[in-house]
C-alpha cells in the first residue's frame, strides 16, 4: 500500500513538474516572439526572471487552490446534478493559466514616455485591448497592428473587475437556460472564478496588493 501511494505521489509530482516546465517554455517563447515582432528592448534576462516568478506562483496556487476546487466541482456536479463537468472544468483551468499572464499582453499598445499626457483612448477601446488581447496579438503576427496607444497598465483592480464581468457575461450567454438551474449557475460561476483567480495571482506577483 505504501509503495502504491509513493508511486502515485511521485507520478503526480512528475506531472505537475511537467506542467510547470511546459508552461514556462510556452510563456517565454510567446513573449520572446511578441517582443521581437514589436522590436521591444525589454532584456531577455528580465523576461526569464519575470516568467520564472509568474509561472512558479501560478503553478503553486493551482496546486493549492484551483486543482482541489476543480476536483470538488467535477465530483459535486456529477453526484448532485448527474452532470459531466469535466469539459467546463478543463476550460476553467485553461482560463486560470491564461489569466495569469493576461495583464502583460496589452503592453504592446502602451504609450511611450514621450506620448504620456496626450489624450488617452476611449474606455471601450482601452478595455478591448485587454479583453481581446489574443486576437490583437494574432493580428500583429498577421502583419496588422492597430494604431491604438494607451497609458493604461491593466495592473489594477478596475481592470480585474472589467475582466471578471466580461467572463461572467460570456458564461451567462454560454450556459444560461430557461428555466435556470443550479447546475447552470455553478458552471457560470466557476469559469470566471478561475479567471479572476489567475488575474489576482498576477497582481500579487507584481506587488499590486
Amino acid at each position: 500500500m505504501k509503495s502504491r501511494a509513493r508511486r502515485f505521489f511521485k507520478a503526480l509530482h512528475d506531472a505537475l513538474k511537467g506542467v510547470h516546465d511546459a508552461l514556462y517554455s510556452l510563456v517565454l517563447y510567446s513573449f520572446k516572439n511578441i517582443n521581437r515582432k514589436t522590436k521591444s528592448k525589454f532584456p531577455v534576462w528580465r523576461m526569464k526572471e519575470e516568467t520564472t516568478e509568474h509561472v512558479g506562483r501560478a503553478v503553486k496556487v493551482f496546486i493549492g487552490l484551483v486543482l482541489p476546487l476543480s476536483i470538488i466541482y467535477v465530483v459535486g456536479q456529477r453526484f448532485l446534478f448527474a452532470d459531466n463537468a469535466v469539459g467546463p472544468m478543463l476550460w476553467s483551468v485553461a482560463v486560470y493559466f491564461y489569466s495569469n499572464f493576461l495583464p502583460d499582453l496589452p503592453s504592446i499598445h502602451r504609450k511611450k514616455e514621450s506620448e504620456l499626457g496626450n489624450e488617452d483612448l476611449s474606455w471601450y477601446k482601452k478595455y478591448a485591448l485587454l479583453l481581446f488581447a489574443p486576437f490583437l496579438i494574432w493580428l500583429l503576427f498577421s502583419g496588422i497592428r492597430l494604431n491604438w496607444r494607451t497609458e493604461e497598465t491593466y495592473h489594477n483592480f478596475t481592470s480585474l473587475a472589467v475582466y471578471g464581468t466580461f467572463l461572467l457575461a460570456v458564461c451567462f450567454l454560454a450556459f444560461a437556460a430557461y428555466p435556470l438551474q443550479l447546475k447552470d449557475v455553478t458552471r457560470m460561476l466557476f469559469f470566471p472564478f478561475c479567471g479572476v483567480a489567475g488575474f489576482l495571482v498576477h497582481l500579487k506577483v507584481d506587488k499590486v496588493w
